[in-house]
């Protein structure tokens, strides 16, 4: 008899919710220039959670400004040892605030509660804790004995991980003794809001932490401000190209963590199950809402039947739905523009040819969703299999032998990630060797640490993220 899983909600009770948000700069929330507002909308239900401040180029001077007093009066100029101490201070209330932190995500953005609560806000806090150590030992960072910060750093963070790429961005650079004008995604900007409540909790001196909200103007005002000395930006490759034109000839250092197209890589000696687990968790985790997600899977011809029938058992059983049920499994898509992409792009590999399978699954009447889907029948030369969904949308191909395997991976301009599944250290080893991508994941897929780099190759950027690479690109003399 199989058991039937009750519903089991969590409360939004426990999130604050103002009506209107101002940008926060200089350590006070304030009103823009032009008073020009825009609304953030829950993916699941549509409904208006709050009315965000479009920051305009008079806004971005103020930030950079207040940035840039901090830097010169304040921060940079202060010890490490007492840099670590306010970042510390940060990452202590947001582990007091995760709960609240982890519903404001899932509102915002439409993932399950489960992710935000036992993934997202976990690896904040350890991004946070990890960098407070490294604040007073930069001169131990291998990066030359008087390692000194750029300046003033212009950050641009996608909507798929708010609140985590805001940790990854904003901890380093405060360790290194930087300071940040932040710009988050305009669909996912409350917990940056509410992350710039924290620093004003913390004590953090004024103008460390700027916030401004808006889109791509905005994001383009920053970036292009000749106040800043240091660009990092996760997003698409096409903007992220834009970006790269942009600061071209100038002094500014940048850091650019863009679109990937990541191969999955089953042979015929991996252990099924926990493979078509990590299969599971490497594309529809958190949506397919990934940059690194293993969008192509790649199975060795002996086991596919195999295979593809014990994922599609195991797609089966995946909950669509209400993001703040803790049962669900798959969210909301993030926005109706990204939905639309998603469905564009899986009707164009349904009439180029290949076969389209989903689970049976109920959605709900109103919000942006997307039921879990594979593609199989695909070749290298559909566009599913080249260009990069964002969603939870897979696509299958098969190989013969190792040499194959690689080849395939490698055909595709991207080069972020990958995963090798096989029972044979040697093989796991020889094929990570010739992978082109920043990082392969052996016999599991989308694990992160603190103090593991992360980054890509060709189209998927360049620097690196996390670890003493991710320091080293806010020093002068780091990798950057």
């Amino acid at each position: 008899m199989a058991f039937e899983y009750a519903p089991a909600p969590e409360s939004r009770a426990i999130v604050d919710l103002k009506s209107s948000y101002g940008v926060f700069i200089d350590g006070e929330f304030v009103d823009t220039a032009d008073g020009h507002t825009f609304k953030s909308i829950s993916p699941a239900t549509e409904e208006v959670l709050a009315e965000i401040t479009e920051a305009g180029p008079a806004d971005v001077d103020r930030a950079v400004a207040a940035a840039r007093r901090a830097y010169d009066d304040t921060w940079s100029t202060m010890p490490g040892a007492e840099r670590a101490k306010y970042l510390y201070r940060i990452a202590r209330i947001v582990q007091e605030r995760s709960r609240e932190l982890a519903v404001l995500e899932s509102l915002d953005n439409g993932k399950p509660i489960r992710e935000s609560r036992d993934v997202d806000l976990p690896l904040v806090a350890a991004h946070l804790f990890y960098y407070a150590g490294w604040a007073d030992k930069l001169e131990y960072a291998g990066l030359g004995p008087d390692p000194r910060p750029h300046g003033v750093a212009a950050q641009v963070i996608p909507w798929n991980f708010p609140m985590l790429m805001l940790a990854w961005k904003i901890a380093p650079a405060l360790a290194a003794g930087n300071t940040v004008v932040l710009k988050p995604a305009e669909t996912t900007s409350l917990t940056a809001l509410a992350f710039a409540e924290i620093c004003r909790q913390a004590d953090l001196p004024p103008g460390v932490v700027n916030i401004v909200t808006g889109a791509g103007d905005t994001g383009r005002a920053l970036v292009e401000h000749p106040g800043v000395d240091k660009v990092a930006f996760t997003g698409s490759t096409e903007v992220g190209k834009a970006i790269a034109r942009a600061v071209a000839g100038t002094a500014k250092k940048v850091t650019l963590e863009l679109g990937g197209k990541a191969a999955n890589i089953i042979f015929d000696d991996a252990p099924l199950d926990q493979a078509v687990e990590g299969i599971i968790n490497g594309i529809f985790f958190n949506q397919g809402h990934v940059c690194c997600a293993g969008s192509r899977l790649l199975v060795q011809e002996s086991v596919y039947d195999d295979v593809l029938t014990s994922l599609k058992r195991r797609m089966a059983t995946l909950r669509v739905g209400d993001p703040l049920d803790k049962n669900t499994d798959i969210g909301a898509i993030n926005s109706a523009e990204q939905l639309a992409k998603i469905r564009t792009l899986s009707d164009i590999g349904e009439a180029e040819g290949a076969e389209r399978w989903s689970p049976p699954c109920e959605l709900p009447d109103r919000g942006y969703w997307f039921r879990p889907t594979i593609f199989t029948g695909v070749s290298q030369a559909h566009r599913i299999a080249r260009e990069e969904i964002f969603g939870p949308v897979l696509s299958i191909l098969t190989f013969r032998t190792p040499a194959e395997a690689v080849e395939k991976a490698n055909n595709t301009p991207y080069g972020l990630s990958a995963g090798v599944w096989t029972d044979k250290g040697s093989r796991i080893l020889w094929t990570a060797n010739q992978l082109k991508a920043g990082v392969v994941w052996a016999n599991t897929f989308n694990r992160f640490d603190p103090t593991s780099p992360f980054g890509g190759y060709k189209e998927s950027g360049y620097g690196r993220e996390g670890g003493k690479h991710g320091l080293a690109a806010y020093l002068k003399g780091g990798e950057n």
